[in-house]
């Protein structure tokens, strides 16, 4: 059984090197993150249409979530497929420059580095949903989602400013070699970490059935279907404007690639202020009505940008403050919700409600990027920004009248009979 600290989290070895693994290959998908729409955009000249198909093939893969996660829910040992799955995005990803260097670099081979490695990393997610709860004890979901978002938020704060730098001047290709080689420090992280496997899902039912009980169990539930529904709004409008937020700060904007990166790292401070505000946040006004606000500010900060104008420091400082403003309201939206579906969650089938739950709140962010590539095209990138800002405020309408929006306290609440 696990042995953690009582007082911090910091104090448990274990935790520290998992944190390590994640917190590193974090700063390294900054850098990816920045650098493919750039390869795209300047390198592959990319119409907005074209850079919303490759943002679409980031997230192709979490249409397969709920078929991944149940297939994972029967391996006894999670630690495993982990593993595998950062030494397959090391690879992946190291054939881009590889391609660059012998001049076959193409719009083709980003999609499919898209693909490969997004789907070793929705692998990697709905094991970690089992392997999370083995780690620290129910008491501090809260302290380690916390701790791992921050540190999440730290990386876009340096990250980004990172990466514009990285590919500046050593172009996008090569910069995302670093990206690469977090990964497979996470996975030599990860190697050392001697976590007791959990019961591994017993049934001879097929995986079709096992995964079809998952997604009944999800859309049943009176807790996680309704942070589906919120979750999955918030995130088909938010993709609409992810998608051409780079093409937009380059091309609308005039913002060069490091000026670009250092606007996303100094916005990005918001998310380190929300993941540490987020649990005292909680504990005094409760995690339904914080969850709440971050499901109404996140999605609507993208205005800001959206009507950035004047000065090119302007523009940049706008840009800055969106981010700033989105990342403290996803953190306030993403720790406690986070938390609580941890608690509300039956242990045999954690890695299948994380795979139906993605199935639908990640597969629809493929179709936000692609109908936001598309109205870029036909409206205006401007105009697509702020459509994906007045639709995102939807997504509070699911909390309504849900239990999550009446919850005050993790402490009790337990997964419910179904």
């Amino acid at each position: 059984m696990k042995t953690l600290a009582a007082t911090s989290l910091w104090r448990d070895r274990r935790f520290r090197t998992f944190w390590s693994a994640q917190g590193v290959s974090e700063f390294g998908d900054r850098i990816t993150e920045l650098a493919l729409p750039l390869i795209a955009v300047t390198m592959l000249d990319a119409s907005p249409s074209q850079v919303g198909f490759l943002t679409a093939a980031v997230w192709l893969p979490n249409l397969a979530s709920l078929f991944i996660g149940t297939w994972i829910d029967h391996r006894r040992d999670k630690r495993p497929l982990m593993i595998a799955a950062d030494l397959i995005r090391t690879v992946v990803l190291l054939t881009l420059p590889v391609a660059y260097w012998s001049g076959f670099l193409a719009l083709g081979h980003l999609y499919a580095i898209a693909i490969l490695a997004g789907t070793a990393h929705v692998s990697f997610n709905m094991a970690n949903a089992s392997f999370f709860v083995r780690l620290v004890d129910r008491e501090q979901y809260l302290e380690a989602n916390s701790k791992l978002s921050a540190t999440r938020s730290i990386s876009f704060m340096g990250g980004p400013a990172v990466a514009g730098l990285l590919v500046q001047w050593l172009t996008a290709p090569i910069a995302i070699v670093v990206d690469a080689l977090t990964f497979a420090f996470s996975a030599v992280q990860l190697s050392r970490l001697k976590i007791q496997p959990g019961p591994a899902e017993e049934s001879a039912e097929p995986i079709l059935r096992r995964a079809a009980a998952g997604m009944r169990y999800v859309l049943k539930h009176p807790y996680i279907s309704r942070s589906l529904g919120c979750a999955t709004t918030v995130n088909f409008f938010n993709l609409m404007s992810m998608a051409l937020l780079v093409l937009f700060a380059s091309r609308i904007l005039g913002l060069s690639a490091g000026m670009i990166g250092l606007a996303f790292g100094i916005g990005a401070s918001g998310g380190l202020l929300g993941a540490v505000s987020a649990s005292p946040l909680s504990r005094r006004f409760g995690a339904g009505p914080v969850i709440a606000f971050g499901a109404v500010v996140f999605p609507c900060s993208i205005a800001i940008a959206a009507l950035a104008d004047g000065p090119t420091w302007v523009k940049a400082l706008a840009l800055a403050v969106a981010e700033f403003v989105g990342a403290f309201a996803v953190m306030c939206f993403d720790v406690p919700l986070n938390s609580l579906q941890a608690a509300v969650t039956h242990d045999h089938m954690r890695s299948r409600v994380a795979g139906a739950f993605s199935s639908i709140n990640y597969g629809i962010r493929p179709l936000g990027a692609v109908v936001g590539g598309f109205l870029g095209t036909w409206i205006g990138v401007r105009e697509t920004l702020l459509v994906s800002a007045a639709g995102g405020l939807l997504a509070v309408l699911w909390l309504v009248g849900s239990p999550i929006i009446r919850t005050r306290e993790l402490t009790g609440l337990e997964p419910p009979e179904l």
